[in-house]
């Protein structure tokens, strides 16, 4: 018999003895295996326990950056494609601020605080303006000693360009000088030990080669805001990038400023550069060719600086195509070289010296956010509305004995002088108050107020909707403006216990009267209006209604000169204007540069035959300052029409500075002999 423990053990399917061959297989991979453990086992522990100490130090001493590679900036052209603004590459000195006291970045802070606070109260209240702190201590004052030695800039410069950025932008880069000569830049990037968390880095500064100024019109660039950092329009926008800040370089900066990139450097301690590479390139801007004319342009910046050699002490200009609104010049004096705004200002002495208020503000654009009331050449408005509200007829006589007399006040000619019974054609032509006077007092009592009604639907009392920034809305005063007014004026007593006489700031809080109504007729009261909006509501009378939207931006295009998109500007809207009625006025405005009309020796010498005048002047009254000159001109054309509206603060009649201005303007766009001179007419 057979012990049941005695039987042999049991096996599964299919399985095998190990034979002496796969034993030593798997020997020789676990062996490899050891080793291979063994080897990074050892390595850990030497990078870790033998050279750990090593890697620290070297981590501490060795620091990344990621830095903006500016793109350079497309170009702005003329509308032949000259060049008015491009690039040039200069050097840019910079400090890292992460290597400033923490208590300058503390100091930067408050201030810029106190500076909003300061910059939001009203002119007349603010005060002293808020002092520049001082270096945090006594290293950091050696440090920018240092630097301004090397600069040949003052260490306060230095520090005052440290605290104003860091308080707009605290973790960009501060730019301390740029455009820096070439063995400036080269003595620093040889010295990173003398001169800590100093870098020099390429740029593109904004170059001006066209010869024309232009400079509120091309506007300047400058670092990104915070607050147009979050802006859509910025959005990708590195911080400290440059964009464009105002003007055409503020409308069109999307297509301008290209796209930046960015290097990632490597330093030391010591602030040495131990390496870099390109983390994005850079993409260049594209161009925006524009509709300005640089001929015309130059010969209106010269003729408005001519007018201003008497009297005047400011103007602007502004030339329109009245087909289309194309603008094919403008301009605003006091003006400025614009490559000045191109690098940073010294000090904030030279900024007021150069663009405050002395100087004229010059960064204030007159042509399109000047406000001022227009005189006669607002006559054609009154004279549109006087027509279609049924008040006249072209044909009706007005006599014009010098005064019109309303209850107990007595409205006057310029200088009372008598013109007799006039009609609307012999009105423009000598510039009749009277006849002008008693359109608004006839028109006041009438449904709708039919001369700001007329007013608006030319483009006044709003903004034009020009591809500039800044534009002014201007004022037409009406019934529910004034009550507006007073109840503005009720409420401001109310908050600062003051009263109105003689305290008054919005309104002497008197009701609307016939009077308004008889100085609206003739652009003076509470009028407001800009040379642009004037400028807009000829052409339409011109055209025929289109009331056009002007603009200066025409096409974008690539670096090659390939365009790339066309801009839209299409007509604000259309207004139904008699042929009839727009004839009358054309033949008044012609009458007024011949014969007796009040332009007519300023244009004695002009080819009428050949491109005949429908001017108008005016002179606007604006107590206790001298008169303002002002000059609406159209000369139509079949390939090159153009309406000029220009105007002279404190410069007089309008046939003495700002007709003579348009004139020459004229003669320069139709290529005429300029036989233009100043007038001798004494009409308002």
């Amino acid at each position: 018999m057979i012990d049941p423990l005695d039987k042999p053990p049991l096996r599964s399917i299919g399985e095998s003895p190990l034979t002496p061959q796969l034993a030593m297989r798997v020997a020789v991979l676990g062996g490899i295996a050891l080793v291979l453990f063994s080897i990074i086992f050892f390595k850990l522990w030497f990078l870790q326990v033998l050279t750990g100490d090593q890697a620290v130090r070297e981590a501490a001493n060795n620091r990344v950056r990621t830095v903006a590679v500016a793109a350079p900036r497309g170009a702005i052209l003329d509308r032949s494609g000259k060049t008015l603004v491009e690039n040039r590459p200069a050097s840019v000195m910079q400090l890292d601020p992460a290597q400033l006291p923490a208590e300058t970045r503390a100091a930067a802070a408050t201030w810029g605080q106190a500076m909003t606070t300061w910059a939001r109260k009203p002119r007349g209240q603010r005060g002293p303006r808020p002092k520049i702190p001082a270096p945090a201590n006594a290293a950091l004052e050696q440090r920018y000693a240092k630097l301004a030695a090397a600069l040949g800039i003052s260490s306060k410069t230095i520090n005052a360009r440290v605290i104003q950025q860091l308080a707009q932008l605290p973790y960009a880069n501060v730019r301390v000088q740029v455009d820096v000569p070439t063995g400036v830049r080269n003595y620093l990037l040889e010295r990173p030990g003398q001169f800590p968390g100093v870098s020099v880095d390429q740029v593109y500064v904004r170059r001006y080669p066209g010869g024309v100024g232009a400079a509120q019109l091309l506007g300047a660039v400058g670092q990104v805001s915070p607050e147009q950092l979050k802006a859509d329009s910025f959005r990708g926008v590195i911080s400290g990038a440059i964009v464009g800040q105002e003007g055409l370089e503020r409308s069109y900066d999307r297509y301008l400023r290209g796209a930046d990139g960015t290097k990632s450097i490597t330093i030391d301690a010591a602030g040495k550069l131990k390496g870099q590479r390109i983390s994005r390139e850079s993409r260049a801007g594209d161009s925006v060719r524009t509709s300005l004319d640089s001929k015309l342009q130059r010969s209106g910046e010269a003729a408005l600086a001519s007018a201003m050699s008497g009297d005047g002490t400011a103007g602007a200009f502004v030339a329109l195509d009245p087909r289309d609104g194309r603008v094919l010049a403008l301009g605003s004096a006091p003006t400025y070289d614009p490559s000045v705004r191109a690098k940073p200002i010294a000090t904030q002495a030279d900024y007021e010296r150069l663009f405050g208020e002395a100087a004229g503000a010059p960064l204030f654009n007159r042509a399109i956010s000047g406000g001022y009331p227009t005189g006669s050449i607002f006559k054609p408005i009154t004279a549109l509305a006087a027509l279609d509200g049924g008040v006249i007829t072209a044909d009706r006589s007005i006599s014009d004995p010098g005064v019109l007399t309303v209850g107990s006040q007595k409205f006057y000619n310029a200088g009372r002088q008598a013109n007799g019974p006039v009609s609307l054609v012999r009105a423009l032509q000598v510039s009749s108050d009277v006849y002008f006077y008693t359109l608004g007092r006839d028109a006041n009592p009438l449904k709708g107020q039919i001369i700001q009604s007329w007013a608006r639907k030319l483009g006044l009392d709003k903004a034009t909707g020009i591809d500039l920034p800044g534009e002014a809305s201007g004022t037409i005063p009406d019934r529910q403006w004034r009550a507006k007014q007073n109840a503005k004026e009720v409420a401001w007593e109310k908050e600062t216990g003051k009263k109105c006489p003689p305290d008054c700031l919005y309104s002497d809080k008197r009701p609307w009267s016939v009077g308004d109504n008889i100085q609206l007729s003739v652009g003076q009261g509470d009028v407001q209006a800009s040379p642009l909006q004037m400028a807009v509501a000829y052409s339409a009378i011109a055209n025929g209604g289109t009331v056009v939207r002007p603009h200066l931006g025409m096409t974008i295009e690539s670096e090659t000169g390939r365009q790339l998109e066309r801009i839209e500007a299409p007509p604000l809207r259309r207004v139904v204007i008699d042929p009839s009625y727009q004839k009358s006025i054309l033949d008044g405005l012609h009458q007024s540069t011949l014969d007796d009309g009040t332009s007519a020796d300023v244009f004695s010498g002009w080819n009428q035959a050949k491109f005949p005048v429908y001017g108008k002047t005016g002179t606007a009254e604006r107590p206790p300052r001298p008169d303002q000159s002002w000059y609406a001109a159209y000369v139509p054309s079949a390939t090159k029409p153009i309406v000029i509206v220009a105007t002279v603060e404190d410069g007089g009649f309008g046939a003495e500075a700002a007709a003579p201005a348009v004139c020459e303007m004229l003669a320069t766009w139709f290529s005429q002999p300029d036989s233009c001179s100043a007038g001798s007419s004494r009409t308002r």
